[in-house]
């Protein structure tokens, strides 16, 4: 195809094409290969979603509902831009017989809004405000796929994992908090096989921007905010200061989260063992590093005699630590956007992200709360975390749950099962950002 991100070549024929991707389904589901014509992206996320528990005859858990439904959307920043949503996209999908619908960053539903005939067939798949579409929930589909990818993605009939939802094509965007980049959710239209043509998957992305755009105007203006590392679920963080973003290496990402929380700052002794498990990497090559980051930076940000910001930063790791600290549970799964610098080998960032994901973990767990453990268990760092499944289990023993829980404790009874750092979402890599 000349652009793997549209399911349908102008031109192509869709009932043929729908024949060929049902019978590449049910090969996936029988043997466990992706024949051609399969996109990368869909043959990716049907990957995934096997590797979550997922099956094709499934159906998406409704997690929330009245007032608990609306206590949520009430507080979530997309609330803002609803109107937007509508104005753009609304009567786009009543007069065209679909749906608009908006989910969270963890592919839960937060509006379903449309033609009213078509509400009532997305209905028996529970295709509905609360419902979880997340990829490790229900499989490949836009909304849940666009969360997991960060990309705009279209799902056409039967790339669709689960089958009940094979008769249905959609496009998503995701949509990001304007000035920090992370994902807030995403924005999907949802409907007949109309909706593969390449002009959806424009749409429903100029609509994303739109709405990070007015998001942008929205919030208050911040000339004394403090610079922000943005450092967890991405191997290489991102700075935002000075009105600039500046995207870091892995090795300058280390650094920096490094330096942010230590005001005082770190000798270069101290700094070298914090960054190199090598014994034989010399003061030279992290002096080379200093230089490339201070250049990078501007001058007057960092210091030296010891090495230290000059100026306080703010990093999204300290936020969710300052958070659950407080008691603040909720807050800091929000914030939590995965494991810090999750490719990082460097001693100190591997244990200041094990007692992060750590502590929060063990507050899930004590807590209890289902919302918020469905949250870390479905996320892509707790999806095979069998300590939080199995406290999920306990309070919301639903069959899908109960399933996935099954499994997991199967794969660790198997011989040669994984071992328990990957419970623990040790090896969690993140896609990198674009």
């Amino acid at each position: 195809m000349s652009d793997p991100r549209v399911a349908l070549e102008p031109g192509a024929d869709p009932t043929e094409r729908v024949r060929v991707l049902r019978r590449a389904h049910e090969t996936f589901t029988r043997a466990g290969t992706v024949p051609r014509p399969v996109r990368s992206v869909v043959a990716e996320s049907w990957r995934r979603s096997a590797r979550a528990g997922v099956g094709p005859d499934g159906t998406a858990p409704v997690e929330l509902t009245d007032d608990d439904l609306g206590a949520y959307r009430a507080e979530h920043p997309l609330t803002r831009v609803m109107p937007l949503f509508r104005e753009l996209l609304g009567t786009f999908a009543a007069d065209g017989e679909h749906l608009l619908a908006v989910c969270d960053a963890h592919g839960r539903l937060l509006w379903v809004e449309g033609h009213a005939a078509t509400r009532r067939r997305a209905d028996r798949m529970n295709f509905v405000p609360g419902a979880r579409w997340s990829e490790s929930a229900v499989g490949t589909n836009a909304p849940g796929t666009a969360v997991a990818v960060d990309r705009p993605v279209q799902v056409f009939a039967a790339e669709h994992f689960i089958r009940r939802v094979q008769p249905w094509t959609c496009a998503a965007a995701p949509v990001h908090d304007p000035r920090t980049g992370r994902v807030l959710g995403a924005v999907d239209i949802t409907g007949g096989n109309g909706l593969a043509h390449p002009h959806s998957l424009g749409f429903v992305q100029a609509v994303a921007r739109a709405a990070e755009a007015q998001l942008a105007l929205l919030a208050p203006p911040c000339p004394q905010e403090a610079p922000l590392l943005s450092a967890l679920g991405r191997d290489e963080a991102e700075l935002v200061a000075g009105g600039r973003r500046i995207r870091l290496s892995r090795r300058h990402s280390e650094i920096l989260v490094l330096l942010s929380r230590h005001p005082e700052g770190l000798s270069g002794d101290e700094l070298l063992c914090a960054l190199y498990a090598d014994e034989s990497v010399t003061p030279v090559t992290l002096r080379a590093e200093l230089a490339r980051l201070r250049r990078l930076l501007g001058q007057g940000v960092l210091a030296s005699r010891p090495y230290r910001l000059s100026a306080g930063m703010e990093s999204d790791a300290t936020v969710v630590e300052r958070r659950l600290e407080s008691g603040a549970l909720a807050a800091a799964v929000e914030a939590y956007a995965g494991p810090l610098l999750p490719g990082s080998q460097a001693p100190a960032v591997v244990r200041l992200r094990e007692r992060l994901a750590g502590g929060l973990r063990a507050a899930l767990i004590a807590h209890g709360d289902p919302d918020l453990l469905a949250d870390w268990a479905h996320a892509p760092w707790g999806e095979d975390d069998t300590e939080v499944w199995r406290a999920l289990a306990a309070v919301r023993p639903t069959a899908p749950i109960l399933a996935r829980l099954a499994a997991l404790e199967a794969e660790l009874a198997a011989p040669g099962g994984r071992a328990v750092a990957r419970s623990r979402g040790a090896t969690y890599l993140q896609r990198p950002r674009a």
